[in-house]
């Protein structure tokens, strides 16, 4: 198609519309090589739902999609090398609604003394995927390799195996698996909490400092590291002052099929200014006292933009917070090719490290 030379120079599919991963100059080639296998280096397949279709809909495409992820994770997840200085174990505790959650631990065994606790909120949207999925079991036992506890909580969903649990079903069992950690601290052996997850991990890790600050319990959290948070909630809708979402469309992850999982979460559309559902919407009463917070995000992520807004909300909240940027990638794509893009993938890992080891300093 024709180009309009005004916005030619604009990135991704703001200049070309017909722009992909793969004809993106800005991808790492090493990212556009992993995907390219899948077909996932060019325009996905579209969702056969929408925003527009009905949460039933929604919910039934949901199990196909999560069978379609987990498929993909299990192929790329094979043949690593085994992490052999972590001990892992499961632990079943009752949530705040008597539910029960099952928590995955991952302790290092070649460290003494009390060490930073991460409760590992998974991706997936709040509706599909599991924490047992092996990137999410892999990612945990790096974090733990490296020297902190790692927590994988398995809440409940709003779709998929897991579900049909919409929010704030998901959320409370995150703050269930927090608050847990916190209360047995000692018998844990633990120094700090700090809450982390990526995707619709990032919403509910930060939506669970915020639940905490509403609920006077923040002082049990020590952190929240968040990436490429799934926060806003506007995708069947995309705002101009959120230009990544059509930039980026498509790469990897697309606004219809964001929408479709939004229907799943949501499915009234009651809550689509609730911060505790979508952190997008925060005020800055709603984040004002909250600890430290990181908030990493994909060059090439449709998501990007809501994530550097709720980083200067941060700000100006007078959180102490971070950003990180990480170039030529896309969605959740630091942390799913560990053999691909081995120093990106080691690079996410050792910076959540060091932000908890930082609060050991700092507290």
């Amino acid at each position: 198609m024709s180009i309009n030379k005004s916005t030619s120079l604009l990135p991704g599919r703001l200049g070309n519309p017909d722009s992909t991963l793969r004809a993106d100059e800005r991808a790492d080639p090493r990212l556009v090589n992993a995907l390219a296998p899948y077909e996932l280096d060019v325009h996905p397949e579209k969702a056969p739902v929408d925003g527009n279709s009905s949460a039933a809909d929604c919910i039934a495409w949901s199990a196909e999609a999560e069978a379609n992820y987990a498929g993909l994770f299990e192929t790329i997840f094979v043949d690593l090398s085994t992490i052999s200085n972590v001990e892992s174990s499961e632990e079943t505790i009752t949530g705040i609604d008597g539910n029960e959650i099952k928590i995955y631990t991952h302790r290092p065994t070649n460290v003494q003394g009390k060490i930073p606790c991460l409760v590992h909120t998974h991706g997936g949207g709040m509706v599909i995927l599991k924490a047992e999925d092996p990137n999410y079991e892999r990612w945990r036992q790096e974090l733990a390799s490296r020297g902190l506890l790692v927590l994988g909580v398995e809440f409940r969903n709003g779709g998929g195996a897991l579900g049909n649990h919409p929010f704030p079903a998901g959320l409370n069992d995150c703050a269930s698996a927090t608050r847990w950690a916190f209360k047995n601290r000692d018998e844990l052996g633990v120094s700090s909490i700090i809450v982390s997850g990526e995707s619709g991990g990032g919403n509910l890790c930060l939506a669970t400092a915020l639940k905490a600050n509403r609920e006077s319990w923040i002082n049990e959290i020590s952190g929240i590291y968040a990436q490429c948070p799934y926060i806003s909630g506007v995708y069947a809708d995309p705002p101009p002052n959120l230009p990544s979402l059509e930039e980026n469309d498509d790469y990897f992850i697309s606004n219809s099929m964001m929408a479709a999982l939004v229907k799943v979460y949501d499915p009234l559309g009651e809550n689509s200014l609730n911060p505790l559902a979508w952190p997008y919407h925060a005020l800055e009463e709603d984040l004002a006292g909250l600890p430290p917070h990181v908030i990493s995000v994909n060059e090439l992520d449709p998501l990007r933009d809501e994530g550097l807004a709720y980083f200067r909300k941060l700000l100006s909240a007078g959180v102490p917070a971070r950003g990180r940027t990480v170039l030529g990638n896309c969605h959740a794509g630091d942390c799913l090719f560990p053999k691909d893009l081995p120093d990106v993938y080691s690079s996410t890992i050792n910076d959540i490290y060091g932000f908890c080891q930082s609060l050991i300093i700092d507290n």
